[in-house]
């Protein structure tokens, strides 16, 4: 009953939300939503969506309920349905795996752009993903698992880590101000199979950082490569949250993938 509860809040913001877009002119852009990963919320996108609002774009940074892959696109899908009109999807790191599974079946989706994200094939999961290559250091830096009621068990990065692992390249008091604000993955959704895989009816943009820590650079071109993506970026010198470091050249690629034809 409670469960029940909170996804009707939830529906029922989404709602609020949407009618509040309804009540503006119709957009002559696509709707730019942007999905948050773990270990992170929506004020992640905050550079970014700074950006695009100068440029014209209607931009919902959504709350990612990271809790479960098929459940969290479900929960982004419904609200790609209540826009109606052409959306860009905007994911990072596990964010990746929500729109691939949120696209599916909205034909107003036009483009999925992938920020230091990942961007599974169909029976791919995160963790499989991130151990495809050398390179992520994340495991060690996690905290012990928090039990949760449902059995489940949630994941956190330990504050005094989380600065070198997730957002080297952002000012140190900043980053350890993310680390306290951060939101934890269940151990299940990193670790569960993927759906169909939107990329392959949609186009995609990837764009990532050489120095992600959490995901190996090398795992992520070769999704981007797999994906056949219109364009993929690597940051030099770039942390996991290259949205926040370098929300420029993130802002420009999600233009870039808006505007395409």
């Amino acid at each position: 009953m409670k469960r029940t509860l909170i996804t009707l809040m939830a529906a029922a913001a989404i709602l609020t939300g949407t009618a509040a877009f309804a009540q503006m002119k119709k957009p002559d852009k696509p709707y730019i939503v942007l999905v948050h990963g773990a270990f992170a919320d929506a004020t992640s996108w905050d550079g970014v969506a700074k950006i695009l609002r100068k440029d014209g774009y209607h931009v919902i940074a959504a709350a990612n309920p990271l809790r479960s892959v098929k459940g969290d696109g479900q929960y982004i899908g419904s609200l790609v349905e209540a826009l109606k009109d052409p959306v860009v999807l905007v994911g990072h790191s596990y964010g990746g795996s929500v729109i691939t599974e949120a696209a599916n079946g909205h034909a107003n989706v036009k483009a999925l752009v992938y920020v230091a994200a990942f961007s599974p094939e169909t029976g791919e999961s995160a963790v499989e993903l991130s151990g495809k290559f050398p390179g992520s250091t994340l495991g060690p830096t996690l905290s012990p698992p928090v039990p949760l009621a449902d059995g489940g068990k949630d994941l956190y990065i330990l504050q005094d880590k989380f600065p070198a692992q997730f957002a080297a390249d952002v000012p140190v008091a900043q980053a350890s101000l993310m680390a306290v604000a951060q939101r934890p993955v269940t151990e299940a959704a990193l670790n569960e199979k993927s759906g169909q895989a939107g990329w392959k009816q949609i186009p995609s943009w990837h764009i990532y950082g050489s120095a992600d820590k959490n995901i190996p650079p090398a795992a992520m071109a070769f999704m981007a490569k797999r994906a056949q993506a219109r364009d993929t970026k690597v940051v030099s010198g770039a942390s996991h949250v290259v949205m926040v470091s370098h929300p420029v050249e993130v802002a420009k690629m999600i233009e870039e993938a808006a505007s395409a034809p």
